[in-house]
């Protein structure tokens, strides 16, 4: 049944019911917005919150020194964080160069290989399930399989647990972005005599890389800021050391030990440790941005 009944004269609606119903369908409109803009609100507050409270706490202490001197013996004052810095670039190097391609590889898989085999569906359950596994669990995992082999800490550890974590969330969103891609576009290349993994790698992937873009900074941006994992892997240094066999500083540890010791100044460094480690996760993912948008591989739109 229509909601309009029709005038019989004319056989049309009648106009009090037609404003009626446009009335109706603008409050919807307006409610159906409101509701949306509320949403994004809800989401976006807490991150502008804690970004504004770390800047809060954080910028009065915020100077060259942090950048560039190493931590002062307990008791003294001043110092700085620039072996943490160096050591925690140096461990999410090792983790992206680990964790990006064996996700990305996976991804591909899943999504071009193994969408009905039974191999693919396994794969596809052990990703979600190590998705969603503490952080803790991995680094003991971590310290069982590198650790106690090496028979020592060191970055290596730190970045292969990193890695672990990285992987599920590269894989499941390369796969995603891949299955958007339309059917049409790979039987365009085949019928080209194109081989399959050549269209994989130079088509298909190239058209979905905007989404597999995003989905490594995500991962790269969760694994920033864990401590728990290196905990049991590169267990941290007070000194500066970029050597991958041996014990190394990091930035969350080093927030860690300071935020829970007794001493105002190392609170003061560790709030401003955060903020730098915030704004370390910021530029970086900035950084891969434009250098995607410059290198012309948006992806299709």
């Amino acid at each position: 049944m229509s909601d309009l009944t029709p005038n019989p004269a004319t056989n049309s609606p009648h106009p009090a019911e037609m404003l009626n119903v446009s009335l109706s369908r603008r409050i919807t409109d307006h409610v159906m917005t409101f509701l949306s803009v509320l949403a994004v609100v809800l989401v976006i507050a807490p991150l502008f919150a804690i970004f504004g409270y770390l800047v809060y706490k954080g910028i009065g202490s915020l100077d060259l020194n942090l950048l560039t001197k190493m931590p002062k013996p307990v008791g003294e004052v001043g110092g700085g964080m620039a072996n943490a810095i160096a050591g925690s670039a140096l461990i999410l190097g090792i983790a992206s160069l680990l964790g990006v391609p064996a996700g990305i590889g996976a991804g591909i898989y899943l999504a071009e290989y193994g969408r009905g085999g039974r191999f693919g569906a396994v794969v596809r359950f052990t990703s979600d399930v190590l998705n969603g596994v503490p952080s803790i669990v991995i680094g003991i995992v971590a310290y069982a399989i590198v650790v106690i082999r090496q028979k020592h800490f060191s970055a290596l550890a730190g970045g292969v647990a990193l890695a672990i974590m990285m992987i599920p969330t590269i894989t499941r969103t390369t796969e995603e972005m891949l299955l958007l891609v339309p059917t049409q576009i790979r039987e365009a290349a085949f019928g080209l005599g194109i081989s399959q993994w050549r269209t994989t790698l130079s088509i298909t992937l190239r058209t979905a890389l905007s989404g597999v873009i995003t989905g490594v900074m995500l991962a790269f941006a969760r694994v920033a800021g864990e401590t728990a994992p290196l905990l049991f892997t590169t267990l941290g240094n007070q000194y500066w050391s970029l050597n991958l066999n041996e014990p190394t500083a990091a930035l969350p540890l080093q927030i860690f030990t300071y935020a829970n010791s007794p001493f105002d100044e190392w609170h003061r460094q560790a709030w401003a440790g955060a903020l730098v480690l915030i704004v370390m996760i910021v530029l970086s993912v900035s950084a891969v941005r434009v250098a995607v948008s410059r290198g012309n591989l948006r992806g299709a739109r």
